[in-house]
């Protein structure tokens, strides 16, 4: 099974280049996402690809997603769009969830919650028997430092320590992309936003 993920697009996914695969996978901040036709255009972006399916999750700045979650399914009608939801593939088992810290309450907080229990409390919905986890915030200290600050959630990287799925993908952090295996784990963020208008293309790996 080939997977292909890309995430933090921002406007620029006409940009990315997108290998063939069977699952595509977006790990959040498809654009500022306050209007329809953001997530429409999403949609029929995601559409034009070959893969046979297509899983989606928000990220913190995904607000239309946040705020109207029923809207933003029938918008996102050619994918699987998870919000703390499970999904089995041909035996793989998924699981989706958009949610973050608070990061920057003035222009970027869709899917924001506090530090502590609010944030524990959407990772035990976490089923232990995850394969590919996916979630927009990455764990605390795996690719997640910019500006000197780790920005990944330390109660997410527990919850991955407990459960060990075979692939955690994730994005958000932008100067940080690749993969990098921690014990039975592979640690994949994949934004493909970088700095001065880098466009990096999505990340693809064999799931066996």
């Amino acid at each position: 099974m080939k997977i292909t993920t890309f995430s933090d697009t921002h406007m620029l996914h006409r940009h990315v280049h997108i290998p063939d695969g069977d699952i595509l996978i977006f790990a959040g901040d498809m654009a500022v996402c306050r209007t329809i036709q953001d997530v429409a255009g999403f949609n029929k972006f995601l559409s034009s690809f070959p893969h046979t399916h297509k899983i989606v999750i928000g990220g913190n700045h995904d607000h239309l997603l946040a705020e109207s979650p029923e809207l933003g399914r029938k918008l996102l009608q050619d994918v699987h769009y998870l919000q703390d939801e499970e999904l089995i593939i041909e035996g793989i088992k998924f699981y989706g969830s958009p949610w973050q810290p608070t990061f920057n309450t003035a222009a970027c907080d869709a899917f924001a919650l506090p530090r502590g229990d609010a944030m524990r409390r959407k990772w035990q919905l976490i089923p232990d028997d995850t394969d590919v986890l996916i979630t927009h915030v990455p764990p605390c200290g795996i690719m997640d430092e910019d500006g000197g600050i780790s920005h990944g959630c330390s109660d997410l990287l527990q919850t991955v320590q407990r459960i060990s799925p075979r692939f955690h993908i994730f994005g958000h952090i932008h100067n940080h992309n690749g993969t990098k295996k921690i014990g039975a784990t592979t640690f994949i963020n994949s934004n493909v936003k970088g700095k001065n208008g880098l466009v990096r293309p999505a990340l693809t790996f064999d799931f066996h």
